[in-house]
């Protein structure tokens, strides 16, 4: 694999009107729903241990983000993802501010280790899931991308999940499912360099791929894999066109939603996508 037909995905999510379980922190819950509807999906914040496992039977995609962890979020994590595992449907982890305080980390590792399809965080986050680094200040990241590759590499053979890590140029870090030893990298490019002020562009980022993943028609690793990328692409191409009217944090959250909305085929295939084969490092 070294393109991703990133239109046709879009298609195929815009279709599929994915429906996503977002059991997510109480700052993004609107935002996140908001950005799931103007990018075409159906948004469902459903984070009780009640229902969650019957809800999740029924969800095309799941995420679990830990931003604001309650109680009742942390069985319901566990529910939704135990039924998930059952029903072979894709799930994403957002690991926010893994490393910063022991409670949610111990959470977050076991949920790492639970098969989850991708894992997307910022570049500290990744690291210190990967066991090199302290983790994120808050939802901030303290590496950056280009340094954590090695070990997002080996987090995403150690719990077989696609790694994403975001920042000025984001990466997506997969297996090789034809060659053991190898893995496929996607670079993305692009985006506004207001959307680190804008709280939830990452969190909904996730939400986001748990759409894509869940308008997949099968659990093909390729599939699956440009469904990631393609995400990260709608995502960062929506980001540029917003930042072409907006000039501060406020109007490009404006903005940002309506590009998620009207953004074309032509606006994703124009964001600078990389894809290659690397070896996988062994240590």
């Amino acid at each position: 694999m070294t393109t991703v037909d990133v239109a046709g995905h879009l298609r195929t999510m815009r279709a599929h009107v994915p429906l996503v379980q977002c059991i997510t922190n109480t700052v993004v819950q609107q935002f996140s729903a908001n950005v799931l509807l103007a990018a075409g999906a159906s948004p469902a914040m459903l984070d009780h241990e009640a229902d969650s496992a019957q809800f999740a039977r029924i969800a095309n995609g799941i995420l679990v983000n830990f931003g604001t962890a309650t109680s009742h979020q942390l069985l319901a994590a566990d529910a939704a993802t135990a039924a998930a595992a059952e029903t072979g449907t894709p799930w994403v982890l957002d690991p926010v501010s893994f490393g910063g305080v022991a409670h949610r980390s111990v959470h977050i590792r076991r949920l790492a280790w639970s098969r989850p399809t991708c894992i997307r965080g910022n570049a500290s986050e990744i690291a210190a899931l990967a066991g090199a680094g302290a983790g994120g200040r808050g939802i901030e990241s303290t590496d950056e991308v280009d340094v954590i590759l090695e070990h997002a590499g080996r987090l995403a053979t150690s719990t077989g999940a696609i790694i994403a890590a975001s920042g000025p140029r984001d990466a997506i870090i997969d297996t090789h499912p034809d060659a053991p030893d190898r893995l496929l990298l996607a670079r993305v490019a692009g985006g506004s360099p207001l959307m680190p002020l804008v709280v939830g562009t990452g969190c909904s980022l996730a939400a986001l791929t748990a759409a894509y993943l869940g308008a997949v028609p099968s659990e093909d690793a390729r599939d699956r894999f440009a469904a990631v990328v393609t995400a990260h692409v709608h995502v960062a191409a929506a980001g540029a066109v917003a930042a072409r009217t907006a000039e501060a944090p406020g109007s490009f959250a404006v903005a940002f939603l309506d590009a998620l909305h009207t953004v074309s085929e032509d606006d994703l295939t124009a964001v600078d996508v990389t894809v290659e084969t690397v070896e996988r490092t062994h240590r």
